[in-house]
């Protein structure tokens, strides 16, 4: 295996052993990155400078015997919207203006703390409001299983990153399914942890932090750094002392849930009903009593929560200046718009879904210790389409399976389960009850143990 294709505890344990150091694997990363990202384009604010900086304290500060944190000396890759002390945030759009952040958002201090080697931010759609990496700013984001292929949103820039090989770290912020369907889409581990279980700033309903890597083990350890408290998030949930690393269970006698239709939304595909349901059977084949969920949101539901989210994102447009505006992403600039003409009971109504929605995946997923699902129902789109529909009237038919648990603040992953008959890959979705981000990681890592053979990265 190359250096650059390492994960992240087999670095740590290479750094305490003195058999590999940081210096060495953040260079074989930064060659991996020239050779790949002329295609891929999932950087923003690329400094191979300053990771070589970085690299060499954290390497000194192994040879003395004195790491920062779990990460020091791994490289790792912040979501653009993560802000990052003197780099602009442009939430990826033209209509932003460029002013360098005043301080790091949660996420990426508690990654300097850790010793982590930033090397990039990574490209995302505009306002973090598609499934792809289609842009007015960035060039948009390619699968690295398939050039012509979206690696999926709004994650877009991390989840190519991390299947190409940029670093074993990543991170990804999810508030409709952005982390798990690029994560879906390339083969990835995506985990969106319990809401507030990762601080962020700045916190909004439904909004997480969370890991993109190529194993469950990977993202524990990056949840271990993640979810350390930050003040500035007042939606957070209190300071809890898990045991990330201890991921060894069986999954014998668990309860387990499986929904292949989510109520709404775009039909599954069959090569994607059969990988899931093939995964089911690997879970009671291993002792779990699996059992069929019912569908649970509805076409009044996921409507109410696009007339709400449109007129939330209309609200930031309108305040913009006209020629600012104008630079905006058609697509977006077309479902936002509809949010002008909405009145207000509506707008209301609209968001009481974020709490309906909520109610009832929890009322759903009650009977279970864990239910599976696709991420997404179909395969990734062509990489210049906004989301699989390619329609801003039909906006979030794809993220039925996902965006529950965003409003009822479960944690979900995503791993994957199998290719299609075009060798791209496809998500298994393990959710869990509220709060349970450690019981849904180490039913991940089982069922890494369970799955058919994996293909090799696409580097």
């Amino acid at each position: 295996m190359e250096l650059a294709d390492l994960t992240a505890v087999d670095l740590v344990a290479g750094y305490r052993a003195g058999t590999v150091s940081p210096v060495e694997a953040t260079e074989a990363v930064l060659a991996r990155i020239d050779a790949r990202e002329p295609q891929l384009h999932a950087l923003y604010a690329y400094d191979a400078a300053s990771a070589r900086a970085a690299a060499k304290e954290s390497e000194a500060r192994w040879q003395a015997g004195e790491p920062l944190g779990p990460i020091d000396g791994v490289p790792l890759t912040l979501k653009e919207n993560i802000a990052t002390r003197g780099t602009p945030v442009p939430l990826g759009t033209a209509a932003t203006s460029l002013s360098p952040a005043a301080a790091d958002a949660p996420a990426a201090a508690r990654a300097r703390e850790s010793g982590a080697v930033l090397l990039a931010k990574t490209t995302m759609p505009d306002y973090g409001m598609l499934t792809s990496g289609l842009s007015s700013f960035h060039e948009s984001a390619r699968n690295p299983w398939d050039f012509t292929r979206t690696p999926g949103g709004s994650s877009a820039g991390a989840a190519a990153a991390a299947a190409a090989g940029y670093g074993p770290l990543h991170v990804g912020t999810d508030i409709g399914g952005s982390i798990r369907l690029p994560a879906g889409w390339c083969g990835l581990v995506g985990l969106k942890p319990s809401f507030g279980r990762v601080p962020v700033d700045p916190p909004f309903l439904g909004r997480v932090a969370g890991p993109l890597t190529r194993t469950v083990a990977d993202a524990a350890l990056l949840m271990s750094v993640l979810s350390a408290p930050d003040a500035r998030d007042h939606l957070s949930l209190p300071p809890a002392s898990l045991d990330w690393p201890s991921l060894a269970s069986s999954l014998r006698g668990l309860r387990v849930g499986l929904q292949l239709d989510p109520g709404v939304g775009l039909a599954v595909s069959p090569e994607i009903r059969a990988a899931v349901t093939a995964a089911a059977s690997a879970f009671a084949d291993a002792g779990a009593e699996v059992s069929p969920v019912e569908p649970f949101l509805t076409r009044e539901l996921l409507d109410g929560l696009d007339v709400f989210w449109s007129v939330r994102a209309w609200s930031d447009l309108a305040a913009l200046p006209e020629d600012r505006r104008a630079r905006v992403l058609p697509y977006i600039a077309t479902w936002a718009g509809a949010g002008a003409a909405v009145s207000g009971v509506d707008t209301y109504r609209g968001f009481a879904c974020m709490d309906r929605i909520s109610v009832a995946a929890l009322a759903a997923t009650a009977a279970y210790d864990l239910v599976l699902s696709p991420v997404c129902a179909v395969p990734p789109p062509p990489f210049d389409h906004a989301s699989p529909t390619n329609d801003p009237r039909r906006t979030f038919e794809h993220i039925s399976f996902t965006v529950p648990y965003n409003m009822s603040g479960q944690p979900a992953v995503s791993v994957n389960c199998g290719y299609t008959t075009d060798g791209l890959p496809i998500g298994l979705q393990i959710a869990g009850p509220r709060f349970a981000d450690l019981a849904v990681l180490r039913a991940a890592a089982a069922y890494e143990q369970l799955r058919p053979e994996q293909r090799p990265w696409p580097v």
